[in-house]
């Protein structure tokens, strides 16, 4: 009988502590986590955070297998985990009205609520009882349901799930601008109910929206109709209010420690690495001492002058709460966890003591990690003259069980048992890692031959819509349309995504629809979504915009491709002379530098190659699939035909792809008119 090695006897160690602390609390029916033994409630952000440590020592079982009892021990722990991701799953689709509703309303009530019933996946408050809009819980499971796919866990089984998933993106990808309760489930700070803009909502969200993007949830044995689609611009408007937030947390919070989630492991969500540095040092400043964190300042909860009977403060009474703040363990393992990604040894070693130090040791070796340290009721006029300097004591959950699983993973990571990549297999840590210059490739497209002649005499190279066949133009509405038609499901009652115009991130893609090739317009040129398309100065100063736009913020692997046409409005005197606005502007564009960003014109299909192109599969024809609605039957009749010798963007005739921004009857009248001034043959 083969003898078992050091590593084999540390990863026993392991996995007695994961199951005395975590897994023997596991419902067996639905898998789900409560938050101790004594509130049996689970939340959905604890229950994901606690289960990282049986995922992370499932696969060191896998990799460090001493006997074929470990690669049982690995699937056993591997299924713990599959079992308490779809209870939380389970726990979500029992809510499937509300994420329908969400996604017009963004309202509080409509939300998710953010704990369930340990027992039966139910709900345990009232919709106006708690404050369950916390767009981070349902972002984090969303990115370690992407991560734990990644892996080679089979989580998701079913279509119907694949379109639930894909709407729980329509739920997070709003993050940018709705107020939610955050991390600490209280909004403000003065815990009065108020909902405010948070960054570790906003930074989770973003995270979860770049993980789940073109991710198939059935892994290897996958098709395309389990492929989840994301538009690269709802990210990006996370990126930009997250980068202008930072270091702050909230209006109403200064600095919060839980933002070590958003600038490091697991989220990484920020990409300027002077301002992650510049948060952590905040956080380190600011809110570490002794014992951990405090979570932000002025953080009443179980310090000795907290009132358990009132549910609020005003305003003037946190001042009673300074340098009384509760500090958490929770945070240095994120500390550890950050060294350890950053290879900064130093900085792992250093809170690892630190940690150790801190940790209640029980019989056996066990070494728990404690929720929070209070300052003794006795010793609060000591602590507040004289800040860090009182012996503080342990309080609340023993082992507090995020905490615990976020240790339990960062000693699998610094022993060796795991690489830094193995609980990161999507890369999210590489996000700060400088990337190349973008170069915008723009094909200039003729409405009409007359116009491709005119440009050809200014020594403009372009192309009708006819040359550029087979990629078919269209313009940016028809796309919104198209995505419309994402994750809806008729037994389920789903709708799928929201109406919502297109960003120019999304047009500079090309698209594989039913084996064709579509290049989109850019918005910004839409006569028939807003009448100052017809203002030729406006439209120049938008491309000058936008091009600038996609080289900041392009992250895709291709480059940007932006379809520009000319069409009849910029036109003078019969098709004879260009605006010389428009001009200027295709001469510059020629030159390679337009609005600073460097540019690169051609044709439509010499640009193919390099561009980045993405497979719509959601818009294959099926079975289940509805054949008979509006963009249906424009897209089966526009594939059927060859395009028009003379009409650059074919306009749909039903009237749901007839979108106006304005909608005052005045400024239709302006488009009427408008329209016949120049002779155009355009629907309003």
């Amino acid at each position: 009988m083969r003898s078992r090695s050091n590593s084999g006897v540390r990863l026993d160690y392991y996995a007695r502590l994961v199951n005395s602390t975590i897994l023997c609390h596991q419902n067996t029916v639905t898998g789900l986590l409560p938050a101790s033994p004594e509130q049996q409630d689970a939340w959905v952000r604890d229950n994901v955070y606690s289960v990282l440590a049986v995922w992370g020592l499932g696969m060191a079982y896998r990799k460090n297998a001493d006997r074929d009892e470990d690669k049982a021990k690995a699937y056993e722990l591997e299924q713990s985990v599959v079992k308490l991701m779809r209870g939380l799953l389970h726990c979500m689709m029992r809510q499937i009205n509300k994420v329908e509703n969400f996604k017009h309303s963004q309202s509080t009530n409509d939300a998710l609520h953010a704990k369930y019933n340990n027992g039966t996946c139910a709900t345990v408050v009232g919709d106006d009882q708690w404050g369950h809009l916390q767009i981070d819980a349902t972002s984090i499971f969303l990115l370690f349901l992407a991560q734990m796919t990644a892996s080679g866990l089979h989580i998701i089984f079913t279509l119907d799930e694949v379109n639930f998933i894909q709407n729980l993106v329509f739920y997070i990808e709003v993050a940018y601008k709705v107020a939610d309760y955050g991390m600490w489930e209280r909004g403000d700070k003065t815990n009065t109910g108020i909902p405010e803009l948070n960054a570790s909502s906003v930074g989770m969200a973003k995270a979860a929206l770049e993980a789940l993007d073109e991710l198939d949830l059935f892994g290897a044995r996958g098709g395309p109709k389990s492929v989840i689609h994301v538009l690269a611009d709802e990210v990006q408007l996370c990126q930009s209010i997250l980068d202008s937030m930072l270091p702050r947390a909230s209006t109403s919070k200064e600095i919060d420690a839980g933002l070590l989630s958003i600038i490091s492991y697991p989220a990484f969500a920020v990409e300027k690495i002077e301002l992650v540095e510049l948060t952590k040092q905040e956080i380190i400043t600011k809110l570490q001492g002794r014992y951990g964190c405090c979570r932000f300042l002025r953080d009443g909860y179980k310090t000795p002058k907290e009132d358990p009977g009132r549910l609020y403060y005003e305003p003037a009474e946190l001042k009673f709460f300074e340098n009384l703040e509760c500090e958490w363990p929770l945070f240095w393992t994120y500390m550890v966890l950050d060294g350890l990604f950053n290879k900064n040894m130093q900085q792992v070693e250093e809170y690892r003591e630190a940690l150790d130090g801190i940790l209640v040791k029980q019989e056996g070796g066990m070494r728990l990690v404690p929720e929070l340290y209070s300052v003794p009721a006795d010793k609060i006029d000591e602590e507040c003259e004289n800040p860090h300097t009182v012996n503080r004591t342990p309080m609340g959950k023993l082992p507090h069980m995020w905490g615990q699983s976020l240790y339990i993973l960062g000693c699998l990571v610094a022993e060796g048992f795991l690489a830094a990549g193995e609980i990161d297999p999507l890369n999210r840590r590489f996000a700060t890692i400088p990337r190349p210059d973008v170069v915008v490739q723009v094909a200039i497209v003729a409405e009409t031959v007359g116009i491709k002649e005119a440009l050809w005499k200014h020594g403009i190279h372009a192309q009708t819509v006819t040359d550029v066949y087979p990629i078919r133009v269209q313009p940016a509405r028809i796309l919104s349309g198209i995505y419309a038609k994402l994750g809806r499901n008729k037994r389920l009652m789903l709708s799928g995504r929201p109406y919502r115009h297109m960003g120019v991130l999304g047009t500079s893609k090309l698209y594989f629809v039913r084996d064709e090739i579509f290049a989109f317009t850019p918005q910004f040129i839409d006569k028939q979504e807003f009448y100052l398309a017809l203002d030729n100065q406006m439209v120049v100063e938008m491309l000058r915009t936008e091009l600038s736009y996609l080289c900041r913020c392009w992250r895709k692997t291709g480059r940007p491709t932006v379809t520009f046409p000319i069409s009849q409005s910029m036109i003078i005197d019969n098709e004879t002379n260009i605006d010389p606005n428009v001009l200027s502007t295709l001469r510059k564009l020629q030159d390679g530098y337009f609005g600073g960003a460097r540019v690169q014109t051609g044709n439509l299909s010499s640009l193919l190659v390099t561009s980045c192109c993405t497979h719509l599969s959601f818009m294959e024809l099926g079975s289940d699939v509805e054949s008979r609605d509006e963009l249906t039957v424009y897209l089966n009749q526009l594939l059927e035909s060859k395009p028009s010798q003379t009409n650059l963007l074919p306009t749909a005739q039903k009237k749901g792809l007839h979108r106006f921004r304005a909608a005052a009857h005045t400024t239709q009248d302006f488009l009427s008119l408008a329209h016949k001034a120049k002779g155009l043959n355009i629907q309003s």
